[in-house]
């Protein structure tokens, strides 16, 4: 059930995990995934082969220790509002509390955000008897700012219904935009006091160019799919998420955590596997990146495993563009 952790390398083998949100607590680092199961259902662009029903929550002391699995942290069957497919989670500690902030389908089949709380950064989580009012989509990530603020960034395309949210109510059958308009970029929100409600409705981030033209829906390389992540380094800004049919992990930087936020680059190259998902967390005066991959099982998408490796930063603030598979380039060579 433990291991020692190795960069670019499964955190752990007796379960498949994804979509990682790394966070140091209590002196740990703490990492909440989601956990993938073995199935035989249907692969599609809808998202039906991601049927996670579960969290587990690991952790480590250290880069030098094992991982511990501290168990199922919450479970479908203990959540009154939701109907299938626990995706991405991501937590926060706030009030004495740790939250942990999480996505399903309601009992109409519509993605919503739930929270549920503990005392402990390992679980178990209590959840709240129904979602949060007026929240829609997935992929939740939740910025603890300096002045105590919180902000929580979400929204994913396809099988994560974004595109049905245009207008601010839900359309089944809606579309995106064209591929010469501004892409749909993620939401954000500003959180209760107690993180249990948006303090505002949820405000689409634009993403732009240096020049500060949006980036386009048909900019494949660029264009936001899913996946948010905000952290701060050197009181900057950096929105990272995943992009279009591409899945490569790419960043934009802003002064203000709701944006607009200006492309900078490519973090990391995509990965074995169809999807890719992150976070970035501060460690004993390193940072880190954490994603998954598709390795382990030979490439099927659902059944994938959390990796880290370390993440650098040149003298301007930008980053290092990151090698998944550093031990395949070297060979090549």
């Amino acid at each position: 059930m433990t291991r020692l952790p190795k960069q670019n390398e499964p955190l752990v083998t007796h379960i498949y995990t994804a979509d990682p949100s790394a966070h140091v607590y209590e002196g740990k680092i703490y990492i909440y995934p989601s956990h993938d199961l073995d199935h035989d259902g249907p692969d599609n662009d809808n998202g039906d082969q991601y049927a996670m029903e579960d969290y587990h929550i690991l952790s480590l002391e250290n880069f030098e220790s094992p991982v511990v699995d501290h168990g199922q942290a919450l479970h479908l069957d203990q959540i009154p509002w939701a109907s299938k497919q626990l995706w991405a989670p991501d937590a926060a500690y706030k009030n004495n509390t740790y939250y942990l902030f999480f996505p399903a389908r309601d009992h109409d089949g519509i993605f919503r955000i739930g929270v549920a709380t503990s005392a402990s950064p390992a679980g178990p989580f209590d959840p709240q008897p129904d979602y949060i009012a007026g929240s829609y989509s997935i992929d939740p990530a939740v910025l603890v700012d300096d002045d105590n603020r919180a902000y929580i960034y979400f929204g994913g395309l396809w099988g994560g219904q974004l595109e049905k949210w245009q207008t601010g109510t839900f359309v089944p059958d809606a579309e995106g935009p064209a591929l010469d308009a501004p892409a749909i970029g993620p939401r954000v929100a500003l959180l209760s006091e107690d993180m249990l409600s948006f303090q505002e409705q949820p405000a689409e981030i634009s993403i732009v160019d240096e020049d500060g033209n949006p980036i386009l829906a048909g900019d494949e390389q660029r264009r936001y799919f899913e996946g948010p992540w905000v952290h701060k380094y050197n009181g900057t800004y950096y929105l990272s998420y995943s992009t279009g049919t591409q899945h490569t992990l790419v960043y934009a930087v802003s002064q203000n955590p709701m944006g607009p936020f200006t492309f900078k680059g490519e973090i990391l190259s995509p990965v074995v596997g169809w999807t890719t998902h992150h976070s970035i967390v501060e460690f004993e005066d390193k940072w880190y990146l954490f994603y998954h991959d598709s390795s382990l099982s030979g490439g099927v998408n659902h059944k994938r495993s959390v990796k880290y490796t370390e993440l650098k930063y040149n003298e301007d603030g930008t980053i290092k563009k990151i090698n998944p598979y550093p031990a395949s380039a070297e060979s090549a060579e």
